[in-house]
Formats: C-alpha cells, structure tokens, sequence
C-alpha cells in the first residue's frame, strides 16, 4: 500500500499525503451491516466535556465488523475491499456460501475473490480465523481475542501484527506490537496475517481543515496560557513550565506518568514489559 502525493498548489497542499486507496474495488457500503452512531462531542451524560478537543467533523456510519468470526466451516469469499471511516484499517466483505455477509479487517496480501474460513479445521492462510491451540508458534496473527468467545479486542489497527512465541498447556504467549509479551488462552481465536494498510503511518495531515473533517478540534498549549489557565502558563515572554514535570490543566502528572493500576487483575498475564 502506497502513499499519494500531490502538486504543491498550496501550502497545505505540498505537505498532504493520502494512502493510495487504488487496492479498493467498492466505495459504497452493504447498506444492511451499517449502524448509526451518535457524536458526544466529548460530553458526558450531564453535558460536561469530559474529553477535550473533540467536535464537528463529518457523519459517519458505522460498519458491523464480525469481530467473533464463529461460522465455522463454512467458506466465504471476499465480494470486496471498502474503506471504514471508523478505523485506519481496510474492511472486507465476505459472501458466505449460506448467502449470508459480513465484515472483517483486510489482512495484508487478502484479494477479492480469495476464500476465508474460520473454526479450528481451518488452514494457515492469511484472513482465516482459528483457535490459538490450532496455531503454528512463530506464526504471525491479529484479531486476537482476551476471552474465549468474547470477539477479538487486539492487534487491531492498520499494519499492526503480532507473533505467536510458545504454547503451553492452557496459555499461549503472544508478543504484541508494543514489544510486550503477553499470555493468552489457547481457547481464544485470532486471524492468521498483519493487518492491511500499513503504509497509514506515513500518511501525512498537511492542513488544520483534515483534522476538522475527523472531528478533532483544536488544541491550545499549556505554556501559552495565563497561570490562572493552566499550570504550565504564565512568566515573561517564552519560559519553560517551571515544574518537575508536564501536567495536566488539573494538576495530574501526563507525558510518560505510568497511570496503569498496579494491582490490576491482568498484570499477572503480562511476561515482559512493552518498556
């Protein structure tokens, strides 16, 4: 996957990139996997903003993505590649050989026409969904899920892979793409591949108006405030923050604070550390 430039017919305009959206063969999606979603605006249910910098930007529906993958045996063909506006990574969609369709996330190397299946007969090819336990070690997987039949909540974005390390007896060891080295159940499924689109890293923003579009609003640094505004604002012209560390507006250390609780229940799953 590629990354697209343009002429520089503005200033926006030179520094803008887009992922090369070419390997995509269906712009308008299965209109009975859609959702509707509503946009908080950052508020909470008493309309406080609770989440700052978040607005605006353009509707969005959202795409049903089969996260379970749990009709096993029988075979699906991918129909089409489509772009999601909720998540950097491409969606599939799958005919079932029962008629039936769904989303998945488009694996790297997954084309139209190519077949899919999940359960624990399936064979090691990319975009086929089985239990850990059935799962060569060294093999590359995403889509994992935490708990057995819960959906996958892991290695989800956009060129995101992790590596299946070891087997033994009810857990596997999976290393994630933060470095970490986490046991899972080997009851638990994931999909054999990396996730697609992963060029979206270099994608470039280029202009404030994008970032708009996505719903992002602006935000204001701290060290421009008055000291009544922010903890780092205040003194004579440009000054540093004047405090041990970076906080927040609140007073709460941010920027590299650990705020991961300590007696979490699923440390003890944790063998090694992302840091």
């Amino acid at each position: 996957m590629a990354v697209k430039t343009f002429n520089p017919t503005s200033p926006a305009r030179r520094n803008m990139t887009v992922a090369d959206y070419s390997s995509l063969t269906k712009k308008k999606p299965e209109k009975s996997l859609l959702a509707s979603g509503s946009n908080s605006g950052g508020r909470n249910s008493y309309g406080r903003i609770t989440v700052r910098h978040i607005g605006g930007g353009n509707r969005r529906k959202i795409r049903v993505i089969d996260w379970k993958r749990t009709k096993d045996g029988i075979p699906a063909t991918v129909v089409a590649l489509e772009y999601d506006p909720n998540r950097t990574a491409f969606i599939a969609l799958l005919q079932y050989a029962d008629g039936a369709k769904s989303y998945i996330l488009a694996p790297q190397g997954l084309n139209v026409g190519d077949k899919v299946v999940s359960g624990a007969e399936a064979d090691i090819v990319t975009g086929n969904a089985l239990p850990i336990v059935n799962i060569p070690v060294g093999t590359m997987i995403h889509n994992i899920e935490l708990k057995p039949g819960k959906g996958a909540q892991m290695v989800r974005t956009a060129g995101a892979g992790a590596q299946l390390m070891a087997k033994e007896g009810d857990f596997a060891q999976v290393r994630l793409p933060s470095g970490e080295v986490r046991m899972v159940s080997v009851k638990c499924r994931a999909t054999i591949g990396v996730v697609g689109n992963n060029e979206h890293e270099n994608v470039s923003i280029g202009k404030a108006g994008r970032h708009r579009h996505m719903g992002v609003r602006p935000a204001v640094r701290g060290v421009v405030m008055n000291p009544n505004d922010h903890p780092h604002g205040g003194g004579e012209g440009k000054s540093p923050i004047g405090l041990p560390g970076p906080v927040t507006p609140w007073g709460v250390p941010t920027l590299g604070k650990k705020t991961r609780n300590k007696k979490k229940q699923s440390n003890k799953y944790i063998v090694k550390g992302r840091k």
